[in-house]
């Protein structure tokens, strides 16, 4: 039991036993009781009393135990009330209206014989009966009224934790879908870095004859992107193993804006890259996707066609969509340098489109190219 329980327990028996002794004493100066009768209603008084330390426990035992010594000595009286009050606290109606016409009846019996025959005794009983009946209607009434709103408080209480709870659920949802949007993100990075890393170490590879230049630009564009893709993985650890509260700034990601200085960077490495960009500055989100698509068709060309052409358009507008294009000729013969998990690059970026509204088709056309498109909303 909570300590500030005790405190009112202890109080209200104390308040119990002072106002019950005052009851008592003058009763017992008006009906000149004797001594017995003096001794026994101070001990059922103070029992009584004591009794409410445990009436949280077992209220209507308490309060049924209490009700007939009130009936025999007022000293017990203000205990019985409390009890009473107790039991409309803690239980349902019907407990109460039983326990409750418990006493009345006994309160009834006991006055019917101390008034006898008398006509003014019998009205003193009626009186005195209504005030008594009136008054455990008012502790009924009073209890049931503090147990409905403790239940209710108690009920709001609980729902408020749900929904918060709730809350922060959806905020972990949200956070863990923003996570593995970044790991998807990062993803296309590190493959985009990787197949540079590929098509050089191929290049050495195949190409023992070749110039001092040649084999010292491969070896810096090797090394140039081994670091960045070093640094975008740990980026990509970083983002998995942070925790809520972490104020880590993110690096800004790339958009429309950025797809030329991707295709120099790409140029520079040695594809041959021929590139149509008829398109104005999109939406952040939509630039993003657009971005992403181009990566992927480059770091495709690259892992299965390498010494070939690609050619790269891009176009549309506010109202039209954007139009994503790469074609690049099929490899004939051997490819070397290819990279493990391919086609997992073309589901992702099939899922982006679909989930921004729009279409993504990839394949072989009839003649001999591999195509990649892609149509992206943008509204006016």
């Amino acid at each position: 039991m909570p300590r500030r329980d005790r405190h009112v327990d202890r109080a209200l028996a104390v308040l119990a036993l002072l106002v019950g002794l005052l009851f008592f004493s003058d009763q017992a100066r008006q009906a000149e009781l004797p001594g017995w009768a003096i001794a026994a209603g101070t001990v059922g008084g103070v029992a009584a009393c004591a009794a409410l330390l445990v009436r949280r426990r077992w209220p209507v035992g308490v309060a049924v135990a209490i009700l007939p010594v009130a009936v025999l000595t007022s000293f017990a009286a203000p205990a019985g009330l409390i009890a009473f009050y107790t039991v409309a606290l803690q239980r349902r109606l019907s407990t109460v209206l039983w326990v409750g016409a418990t006493g009345l009846t006994l309160f009834s019996i006991s006055y019917a014989v101390q008034s006898g025959d008398s006509p003014e005794s019998g009205t003193s009983l009626l009186l005195s009966l209504l005030s008594i009946v009136l008054l455990y209607i008012a502790l009924a009434a009073s209890g049931m009224y503090v147990r409905a709103r403790r239940e209710l408080l108690a009920s709001l209480r609980e729902r408020a934790e749900r929904a918060e709870a709730a809350q922060r659920e959806h905020a972990e949802r949200v956070r863990l879908s923003e996570r593995a949007r970044i790991a998807r993100e990062m993803h296309d990075v590190l493959a985009h870095r990787i197949s540079l890393l590929s098509m050089h170490a191929g290049s050495l590879e195949f190409a023992p004859g070749a110039s001092h230049e040649e084999i010292a630009r491969a070896a810096g564009v090797i090394r140039t992107n081994a670091h960045a893709a070093l640094e975008d993985l740990r980026e990509v650890i970083g983002v998995l193993r942070s925790e809520p509260g972490d104020e880590q700034p993110e690096r800004p990601l790339p958009t429309l804006a950025d797809v030329p200085e991707l295709l120099e960077e790409a140029r520079a490495a040695g594809m041959n890259i021929r590139s149509v960009l008829d398109a104005d500055d999109a939406p952040e989100t939509v630039g993003r996707n657009a971005y992403r698509i181009v990566q992927e068709g480059l770091t495709n060309a690259r892992k299965h066609a390498r010494d070939t052409a690609v050619d790269v358009s891009i176009s549309g507008g506010p109202g039209d969509g954007l139009e994503i294009e790469l074609r690049n000729p099929l490899a004939v013969g051997r490819r070397n340098g290819d990279i493990p998990g391919a086609g997992a690059g073309l589901i992702g970026l099939t899922e982006r489109a679909e989930l921004a509204g729009g279409r993504l088709e990839h394949g072989a056309t009839p003649a001999d190219e591999y195509r990649l498109w892609a149509w992206l909303p943008w509204t006016a």
